[in-house]
C-alpha cells in the first residue's frame, strides 16, 4: 500500500458548475489523507511493538538469518511509510495554502479522479508523463 490510498472513501460527486478545489473539495480530500496517514501510522507503531515482541536470538544461523531478512524488508518497508508520511503533511500544508490540485509544471487542474486515485499528486496526468518520459531518456 506504499503509494495508493485506502479506497474505502466515498468518492466525491461534483455538482454542475461547482467550484473547483472549493471547500468541500479540500475537506473531502484532508479526509482522505488524513485516514491515510492514521492507517500508516497505526501499521509502523504495530511493527515497532511486533518487532519488540518477536526479538528472539536463534541458535541456528539459518532462522537467525531468516529473521534479519524479514526485520530488514520490514524496516524498509516502514521507512517508505514514513516518507509518504511526510509526503501526506506537505499535501495537507498545500491544502490549508490553496496550492492543492493545481499542477506544480503547468498550472492546470490535476483532476478530482487522479487526485482520488493519488492524493499526493502534484503534477497533472500530461506533466507526469513529460516527466516520466525524461527520466527513461535519461536512464538510457
Amino acid at each position: 500500500m506504499a503509494d495508493t490510498v485506502n479506497k474505502s472513501f466515498t468518492p466525491y460527486q461534483p455538482v454542475a458548475g461547482e467550484e473547483y478545489m472549493n471547500k468541500k473539495q479540500q475537506d473531502h480530500f484532508r479526509k482522505i489523507l488524513n485516514d491515510w496517514k492514521a492507517e500508516l501510522s497505526h501499521d509502523i507503531d504495530r511493527t515497532v511493538h511486533t518487532m519488540q515482541d518477536e526479538v528472539t536470538s536463534f541458535a541456528d544461523p539459518n532462522d537467525r538469518a531468516s529473521q534479519e531478512s524479514d526485520m530488514a524488508l520490514e524496516l524498509r518497508n516502514r521507512d517508505r511509510e514514513r516518507k509518504l508520511i511526510k509526503k501526506i503533511d506537505e499535501t495537507l500544508r498545500n491544502i490549508d495554502s490553496g496550492d492543492y490540485g493545481y499542477c506544480e509544471g503547468c498550472g492546470v487542474e490535476i483532476g478530482l479522479k487522479r487526485l482520488e486515485a493519488r492524493p499526493t499528486a502534484t503534477l497533472c496526468i500530461d506533466c507526469k508523463t513529460l516527466d516520466e518520459m525524461r527520466e527513461r531518456q535519461v536512464a538510457k
